[in-house]
């Protein structure tokens, strides 16, 4: 029964670890945003009446917009967001969607 729970436990842990390593770094998602999305956005991520703020937004819903980008199935006028997310890793997304939920 203790070797069970013991292992229960430590199963726990690791998928718990696991998924904390698979989201994004704020850090590194600033220097991305410093390189790539201040321009548009942005250095309070709060846009302007052209550009939507990213400010506060949600981690998931902002990776899962990105990736939509970088598909072709969402798209922008002048094609933009396509080209900005073009060289993007899955990693990078979550870093920059970390970063932006961080501001308020």
């Amino acid at each position: 029964m203790k070797t069970r729970l013991m292992f229960a436990l430590i199963f726990g842990l690791l998928l718990a670890s696991g998924s904390a390593l698979a989201g994004g770094d704020a850090a590194k998602g600033e220097e991305i945003a410093s390189m790539d999305c201040i321009d548009c956005h942005g250095e309070d991520g709060k846009g302007d009446s052209d550009t939507p703020p990213l400010a506060g937004m949600d981690e998931a819903y902002h990776v899962e917009q990105l990736k939509a980008y970088k598909s072709g199935e969402r798209t922008d006028e002048g094609g933009l967001m396509a080209m900005t997310v073009e060289e993007l890793s899955e990693q990078d997304m979550a870093d920059l969607a970390a970063y932006y939920a961080t501001l308020k």
